[in-house]
């Protein structure tokens, strides 16, 4: 399988030498459950796009520190691009600003949340186990960074996952879309040095929380393999 990574942001410099940009991420979070997975980066901040929607299998769109609501000059293409595949119906992931982003595109609704920033670990209840998940969860827990969120899902979404805190953090679009609020790419290190990076946004309490919550479990693994279970069911 060949995935497309949409890259809207990219890491600070401050900590891409140790931890790369969020392609090599998601690289290796996906390898380690797949390693004949191929992978292609268009940067779509530049406006560049695959010449043919189908020369990767699958899509996935990264997150960003810009919101989909912001007057940017890539987003409107990147949300008609959203729409063709939709339309097209490919396989799709979508992550932090692209799990916003594909709820706004497709009729949803993302804005600046008024319960503020989240950051460190985050847990979310499972609603509903859909095929490609397997044995029925409980819960799970991953690394977050966000401060909007969706509050209105597209069109024909299923919730598949949520937390007080983000109602909708886990959404499925038809049967070829699916989006998380959460990073499953982060690592506790990575997500460390952006808290400290960014403690004057976020907060010095927060920042504090957030390094305690640093002491959960994460369930990156059994994510990733949703994520590629998901993908070959679409396909």
């Amino acid at each position: 399988m060949k995935i497309g990574v949409l890259k809207t942001d990219d890491v600070r410099a401050e900590l891409v030498g140790e931890f790369g940009e969020y392609p090599e991420m998601f690289a290796d979070l996906l390898r380690r459950e797949d390693p004949s997975l191929e992978f292609e980066t268009y940067e779509v901040q530049l406006g560049l796009y695959p010449q043919d929607i189908d020369e990767v299998d699958a899509y996935l769109i990264t997150g960003s520190k810009s919101g989909v609501y912001d007057d940017k000059p890539w987003i409107p293409p990147l949300m008609a691009f959203v729409q063709e595949l939709h339309k097209r119906k490919k396989p799709t992931l979508g992550i932090c600003f692209g799990h916003q982003l594909i709820a706004h595109a497709l009729g949803g609704e993302t804005r600046k949340s008024e319960k503020g920033w989240g950051v460190g670990v985050h847990s979310y209840e499972i609603q509903e186990t859909p095929a490609w998940m397997g044995e029925p969860q409980g819960s799970f827990r991953l690394l977050v960074s966000h401060q909007d969120q969706v509050v209105m899902p597209a069109p024909g979404t299923q919730v598949i996952a949520s937390s007080d805190f983000c109602p909708y953090a886990l959404l499925q679009v038809g049967e070829h879309m699916l989006t998380m609020q959460a990073h499953p790419e982060f690592t506790k290190p990575y997500s460390k040095g952006l808290m400290e990076l960014r403690q004057e946004v976020f907060g010095a309490d927060m920042v504090e929380k957030g390094k305690e919550s640093l002491q959960n479990d994460i369930h990156t693994s059994a994510v990733a393999r949703w994520m590629l279970a998901f993908l070959k069911s679409a396909s």
